[in-house]
């Protein structure tokens, strides 16, 4: 049993004066331990000393201070993570997965997994289904997780030592995502909870990731890990840890103290049975400046499934802020409406295992080109903080402007708003169409604009979550859509408070 003491405070001691070498450091921890001892001594230790292991296989600290503003817009999933994908269908199927027998297999797996989405049915995993969700989802997912965090990262809300805890983590989307996200000096505690056959397919993924990036798989329920009664139908309820975590256990760790700077629910709420537990669950393992972040398919389901426990969770009663998008603009007012909101990013490139996939099909079957590729990169987000903060502070005031919660009271009146842009242009091309927001909406709210002007434009032009005030719009009631449109012509201003 080596000294971890005796290594954490040479470590210490060299952290300003020179890399740390395993080679020196063993020569003075009491029986000369073999330096790759220390090495991994090292490793299981460098989040708690901040420190990273360079290529030479010396440490050195981590530079203080959150990571770099964002800059994530990725055009195709890297090739890396194609090929260790092809790798496990290679496996599993042989060198013609896509073909034959096994294509069509893969196919009525990708078929059945999207219509029992669609109809929000269970979803269980076995390890054709864990491969197939892979080829169809991994490269949107990827991408998801970047866009969402960029709204912490502007604010320097993520630091370079992370310690992440990845419910329902699936293939590894949202955990190749982090990894790129991240700056090459970062170090990551990455620590996933996934009970399924989709965790086979995570550790081979995960095997790309840099040695910076610690990961540990917990095959085991969110309800289980996380100490809520009951479990995801179709779970298997099996607790292992990998062979990181095994090391973990070894060096006299537990788990279940740890506390978490980002909990990350990708695409899972919708695959609980009770989402709402299980995130105040996870807030209670959140560092108190940490963030709850869940995304889920823009589809109108699991997005306002979403949006339903994001304001079941975050009330004026819990203390819980919604940091972005949907922002509370008046003070103790939580919303009512149906919530169906997602923002939208550049398509990916096609991946190479989803063209294989589609063609195959087109070629054997006839079927229609397209309809196993997915590289639309559109999603419903919610971040939650317990210390209060919002992406931008701003607040409406009665003084200004009129709350949404009064719009019944205000229909052909031209009034003040204070709003969050929560969509892209819906129109498909005749009158731009926005959903907006300002936390006390009862029913949805749109802008339309009939009419832009120099005064107006910033309703185009700001994006997704952005602050816009609204002078003098025109309140008209929609009875066909059961909402309010506000009019913004050439008698109204929109001036972009926060974008």
């Amino acid at each position: 049993m080596i000294d971890r003491e005796a290594v954490r405070n040479n470590a210490n001691y060299l952290r300003n004066v020179r890399p740390i070498d395993p080679d020196e450091i063993a020569e003075y921890v009491e029986g000369t331990p073999h330096p790759a001892v220390v090495r991994e001594t090292l490793r299981e230790e460098a989040f708690d000393l901040r420190l990273r292991e360079r290529d030479d296989g010396t440490f050195e600290p981590v530079e203080a201070g959150p990571i770099p503003a964002p800059s994530w817009s990725p055009t195709a999933l890297p090739d890396a993570y194609s090929f260790a994908l092809e790798d496990l269908l290679v496996g599993e199927f042989g060198a013609n997965w896509h073909r034959g027998e096994s294509g069509d297999r893969l196919r009525e797996t990708v078929r059945r997994l999207k219509t029992d989405y669609l109809y929000e049915n269970d979803v269980a995993y076995d390890r054709v289904a864990a491969l197939g969700y892979a080829t169809y989802h991994l490269p949107a997912y990827y991408a998801t997780v970047g866009y969402v965090l960029d709204d912490l990262a502007e604010n320097g809300l993520i630091d370079r030592t992370l310690r992440v805890l990845d419910v329902g983590a699936g293939v590894g989307g949202p955990a190749l995502g982090l990894h790129d996200y991240l700056p090459d000096d970062a170090v990551v505690d990455y620590h996933a909870v996934e009970p399924s056959a989709a965790a086979d397919v995570l550790d081979h993924m995960l095997d790309e990731t840099g040695r910076n990036f610690r990961s540990t798989i917990h095959r085991t329920t969110a309800e289980e890990f996380l100490g809520t009664e009951g479990g995801a139908d179709g779970a298997d309820d099996v607790d292992n840890a990998d062979d990181a975590g095994d090391a973990d256990e070894a060096a006299g760790t537990d788990d279940s103290d740890e506390e978490f700077d980002l909990i990350v629910f990708g695409n899972v709420l919708s695959e609980l049975d009770d989402p709402v537990a299980v995130v105040e669950a996870a807030l209670d393992r959140l560092a108190a400046d940490g963030s709850v972040v869940a995304f889920a398919p823009a589809d109108r389901n699991t997005a306002m499934g979403l949006r339903e426990v994001e304001r079941a969770v975050a009330t004026p009663e819990s203390g819980v802020s919604v940091y972005a998008p949907t922002l509370r603009l008046w003070p103790d007012a939580t919303p009512a409406d149906g919530g169906w909101s997602f923002d939208v990013a550049s398509d990916l490139d096609v991946p190479p295992f989803q063209r294989r996939l589609d063609e195959a099909a087109a070629r054997e079957a006839g079927d229609e080109p397209g309809e196993f590729v997915n590289v639309d990169v559109q999603f419903a987000y919610a971040i939650l903080r317990p210390d209060g903060r919002r992406r931008v502070d701003v607040r409406a005031s009665a003084d200004r402007c009129a709350p949404m919660a009064d719009s019944e009271s205000h229909v052909t009146d031209r009034v003040n708003l204070l709003a969050v842009k929560l969509s892209h242009d819906l129109s498909g091309g005749d009158n731009a169409l926005y959903l907006v927001g300002d936390g006390s909406q009862t029913v949805d709210h749109y802008l339309v604009c009939t009419r832009e002007t120099a005064l107006n434009r910033d309703l185009r032009e700001a994006g997704y979550g952005a602050v816009v005030f609204v002078e003098n719009g025109l309140v008209l009631w929609n009875d066909d859509e059961g909402a309010y449109n506000v009019v913004v012509d050439d008698e109204t201003v929109v001036d972009l408070v926060a974008p």
